[in-house]
């Protein structure tokens, strides 16, 4: 199943707001727009509010209440970052943002455990062949991520 196209953030953001109404989450979004705002623009000068292109870019950032904890960071650039449960899984192409939430939120995102190396991984398959892997860091599990553990 090929991904929808987001050709911005805001239509990112549209998207995530479609999934918290389908899954019943409340959000909030916070927006930085302009170079002098965005996260990642350290080349635009002091004051800048344009890229040298002269685009004004939008970066926002989206939190989704309930269990497990969920934020979203969608870039100009066309990723995203998305921490869930303080699990952070950097560079997730936005148009693969609303395919990892329904991931999360409908059960096929699980935590796995290994013997060796030692560690509890958390994967969030998408459709297709598109899987998303992290280690947990924080040896104490939530209750979401406890929950979702499966045996290898």
């Amino acid at each position: 199943m090929e991904h929808p196209h987001l050709p911005t953030t805001e239509a990112a953001v549209t998207a995530i707001r479609k999934i918290a109404d389908d899954y019943r989450l409340a959000m909030t979004v916070t927006d930085d727009i302009g170079a002098d705002q965005t996260s990642r623009r350290t080349s635009a000068g002091v004051f800048a509010t344009l890229d040298p292109d002269g685009s004004l870019p939008h970066e926002a950032f989206v939190e989704l209440a309930g269990s497990p904890a969920v934020s979203v960071r969608v870039f100009p650039e066309d990723d995203a970052k998305i921490t869930v449960d303080h699990v952070e899984f950097h560079d997730v192409p936005r148009d693969s943002v609303p395919a990892f939430l329904r991931s999360v939120y409908g059960g096929l995102a699980h935590t796995k455990g290994r013997f060796f190396p030692p560690g509890q991984w958390l994967i969030v398959p998408l459709p297709g062949d598109e899987t998303y892997k992290e280690l947990i860091a924080d040896t104490t599990l939530t209750p979401w991520l406890a929950r979702s553990a499966r045996s290898s």
